[in-house]
């Protein structure tokens, strides 16, 4: 049927473009999809961070029964940790788990950045009391990470490590993303309420996977919800601790969670904070991620 005036003309031409445009934006949409690691939304507003005396005597004798010494208390672990408070936050998403060895692999295959990995002689210098054999079931074969491992969380990898793989999320799927700082991983970890670890003021080692009852080893992730914070922030105590943005003293971020080498569990709290090197690789230390809303 002829075209009965230009305005349908003009129609027809629009239209294969149009749907050339939304057919292109769609495919980058669901690329950006496929690179992006589910999350959580944590809204604006004000939370209770950092711990009382309370709650950190409570850390000291979760220690003691568990370790039969009083090593973290003579040190002081705890002392140093931000006082209880009320703090108010923007609103962000952050990745539900730990960023995964096969999450880290598509950066690692498509960058060519290094693998996670550790030398015997890097290794001895870090003064760790984990042998360095014990590194090999997490370190990777060229651009592969271990078989098996897919789903667990990557580690030795150093804080630099961790914001090379954000930048590179953020150009893959065009929002930017960022190491949390140690606030909003508290508040996705604990909610708003101030709890002393993400599933109430009670500790229970079915919860996690810390020493008291794993395997002495990282597990995949989510494999505990019952130890689900209130907003569903999976691990969030235990299996791996969690490089932030928030400096400690000079060369060293605050980490955050506790991990699978862990027992009692004191470190495990989510007001527990302690900072390490920004250049460590460590077994016990992976990352998550956040972007604004």
């Amino acid at each position: 049927m002829p075209f009965r005036n230009t305005a349908t003309k003009a129609f027809a031409r629009w239209l294969p473009g149009a749907l050339l445009a939304l057919v292109l934006s769609a495919c980058q949409q669901s690329q950006a999809d496929s690179f992006s690691p589910p999350t959580i939304d944590v809204p604006a507003g004000r939370f209770i961070a950092g711990s009382d005396a309370a709650e950190r005597e409570l850390g000291y004798r979760l220690d003691e029964s568990a370790y039969g010494h009083s090593v973290t208390r003579q040190n002081g672990w705890y002392d140093r940790e931000r006082p209880r408070g009320e703090k108010t936050l923007h609103g962000f998403a952050i990745t539900q788990s730990t960023i995964t060895n096969a999450q880290y692999a598509a950066f690692v295959r498509d960058t060519g950045h290094r693998a996670p990995e550790v030398t015997p002689e890097t290794w001895s210098g870090y003064g760790l009391i984990h042998p360095y054999e014990r590194t090999r079931r997490h370190a990777w074969r060229n651009e592969n990470p271990p078989v098996g491992r897919e789903n667990h969380p990557v580690v030795l990898v150093s804080h630099a490590d961790a914001q090379a793989y954000a930048a590179w999320l953020s150009r893959k799927s065009g929002k930017s993303w960022r190491l949390p700082s140690e606030l909003e991983w508290e508040k996705a970890a604990r909610g708003t309420e101030g709890r002393i670890f993400p599933w109430g003021n009670s500790f229970d080692p079915t919860n996690l996977n810390s020493h008291d009852k794993g395997p002495f080893d990282t597990l995949p992730v989510g494999s505990f919800p019952a130890g689900n914070s209130p907003y569903g922030l999976q691990d969030a105590a235990g299996q791996v601790f969690e490089w932030t943005s928030s400096p400690g003293n000079p060369g060293r971020f605050l980490v955050k969670g506790g991990s699978w080498d862990d027992k009692g569990c004191g470190v495990c709290r989510s007001s527990a904070r302690h900072a390490r090197p920004a250049d460590l690789k460590h077994i016990l230390i992976g990352f998550r991620l956040v972007h604004d809303l």
